[in-house]
């Protein structure tokens, strides 16, 4: 199991990231194409990107020596003397992994910023450089490359078979498997959009009968007549436009009831108040593409060009399973325990993301228990929780061997999060319940600390669930950064980050492994590069989706 707090090189990186400048860059978040450089390093595009140049550890990159002390005898307890500026992103980032075991130096607390007015907090403490210690150490020579990794998981399944179902609930957040096409005329007919009068010929008007929305085609309206009308009521054919309630007056005499403008600037123009036939679209148009996800405005759509059902593609059904021991399901944490917070988190989450979660289940660290439950799961995807890494307890590793299972992706290359697992399951798992020849089901082990396996929803599962629920890739945005943000040498992170009044992303606090605290505060995850990023630079963000209904695009 991961320890609570993460490894100390992260822990070092946060405090870091939290005496990183505060500046501000005015520039909006830009949708981009889906196959430019920004697509192909958040995995969006077919392309494999190549993986970063890895260090040696025996080799760490040369640094100036620091200056002596000028009078003051040596203290293996005192910090050195802050510099004037904080270093630079890789710099600041290599002192923070030199010094991972290291007590981070005190900072203020960063909270969220007031919007209004565009105010902005007190400036952060001056950073303080600890004294030159060991490299970081290697990476594992498993891992995937973080774009890599997303693109794996895209392209590893496909698309689920379409199904038909009513106008209703029960399309919700589904994909839509076809193109909507209209089945008619929208208008199908000529109707007023105000209530009023409508008009044939110049005023004033003899008015002449009533119409109601649903009353069906009316009688022809002759030159000079008017007549009652309501706001969707079929125009009777001569009139040529519509004149609204407020600007007209009636007024009655001895050979009838007649209609006058209020004021001639008021006299009506052909077609004025007048919904044309057709006007939104025509029988035969496409209305939306194939992949549309199917929110309460589709389903509108749809019921007003006369659909009564949708063919959409089947959800991808997903089960969860929760591995661990020392986690606690309600009351405070205790005697060495903590909270289950996945558990109550990720099912939501993964219905965003267009899943139909099953079965959502508890299971002790037991490899038997585990191998059972995976070889009896009939959903397309399993996600487990915690187990992934190396520890005595964990158990994902020596249960997808047991059964057979083909490892697409072990590890990828991202801080927080990195000992996650895509597998693709034998169609028959050994004692399983699956039809021989069937589609291969997928399993995705994230890892236990909950920051971590949100780095694993937004890196494996969604991707894997866009393709299997047919959604459409969507297109990414950046944003420029209000402070640096140190990196990993060569590691992706994703940094939680707030957007401010001029859509910029100021990273926030509380990023650690098992934290949820900044996530829960944040409008998307920043991915920084390895080696970091400055403020003012535009940085991929991904859509956390946390705000989001049950038919949200997800991340």
């Amino acid at each position: 199991m991961t320890a609570p707090g993460g490894d100390a090189a992260d822990r070092a990186l946060d405090d870091a990231l939290a005496l990183a400048n505060d500046r501000r860059a005015a520039t909006d978040r830009r949708p981009r194409a889906a196959n430019d450089p920004l697509s192909v390093a958040l995995g969006l595009s077919d392309t494999p990107q190549a993986a970063p140049a890895r260090p040696t550890p025996t080799s760490p990159p040369a640094r100036p020596a620091p200056p002596p002390p000028p009078t003051a005898p040596p203290s293996t307890s005192a910090r050195p003397t802050p510099p004037a500026h904080p270093p630079a992103p890789l710099d600041a980032l290599s002192v923070a992994l030199r010094h991972g075991c290291d007590e981070p130096a005190e900072a203020p607390p960063r909270t969220r910023e007031p919007r209004e007015g565009g105010a902005r907090g007190p400036a952060p403490a001056p950073y303080a450089p600890p004294a030159p210690h060991s490299p970081p150490h290697p990476p594992h020579p498993r891992d995937t490359p973080w774009p890599d990794a997303r693109r794996i998981a895209r392209q590893a399944g496909r698309r689920l078979a379409p199904r038909t179902t009513p106008l209703g609930d029960e399309a919700l957040g589904s994909a839509l498997a076809r193109g909507l096409v209209a089945l008619t005329d929208l208008p199908s007919f000529d109707s007023s959009a105000m209530d009023g009068w409508a008009v044939a010929g110049a005023g004033p008007w003899r008015l002449k009968g009533r119409l109601l929305a649903g009353q069906g085609t009316p009688e022809p309206l002759l030159d000079g007549h008017a007549a009652r009308i309501a706001t969707g009521a079929v125009l009777p054919p001569g009139a040529v436009a519509v004149l609204r309630s407020e600007h007209g007056r009636t007024e009655r005499r001895t050979d009838g009831e007649w209609l006058r403008v209020l004021e001639p600037r008021f006299a009506p123009r052909p077609g004025q108040e007048v919904r044309r036939r057709g006007q939104e679209c025509r029988s035969g148009d496409e209305l939306l593409p194939a992949g549309t996800v199917v929110t309460p405005a589709v389903l509108g759509l749809a019921a007003a060009s006369g659909y009564d059902e949708l063919t959409v593609t089947a959800r991808p059904k997903v089960e969860m399973l929760v591995l661990g021991d020392e986690l606690l399901d309600h009351g405070l944490p205790r005697k060495g325990r903590v909270r289950d917070a996945l558990g109550p988190m990720l099912p939501s989450w993964l219905r965003a993301l267009g899943a139909e979660v099953t079965t959502v289940r508890r299971l002790v660290d037991d490899a038997e228990a585990l191998r059972e439950a995976v070889t009896a799961s009939t959903a397309d995807l399993i996600v487990t929780t915690g187990g992934t890494a190396g520890g005595p307890v964990d158990h994902v590793h020596p249960v997808l061997a047991a059964i057979g299972a083909k490892l697409l992706v072990d590890g990828v290359s991202v801080r927080p999060g990195h000992p996650m697992v895509l597998a693709e399951l034998p169609a028959a798992a050994p004692g399983g319940t699956r039809a021989a020849g069937a589609v291969g089901p997928f399993l995705i082990g994230l890892p236990g600390n909950p920051l971590a396996a949100v780095s694993g929803v937004l890196t494996l599962v969604a991707p894997l669930l866009r393709t299997l629920g047919g959604r459409p890739v969507p297109a990414p945005y950046a944003a420029p950064l209000t402070a640096d943000v140190p990196g990993h040498p060569v590691d992706t992170r994703l940094v939680p980050v707030v957007f401010d009044d001029e859509s910029a992303a100021r990273p926030l606090h509380f990023a650690g492994p098992a934290m949820l605290r900044g996530l829960a505060a944040a409008d998307g995850m920043a991915v920084i590069p390895p080696g970091g990023a400055r403020a003012g630079q535009e940085t991929a963000v991904l859509d956390t989706g946390l705000l989001g209904p049950a038919w949200g695009s997800g991340g």
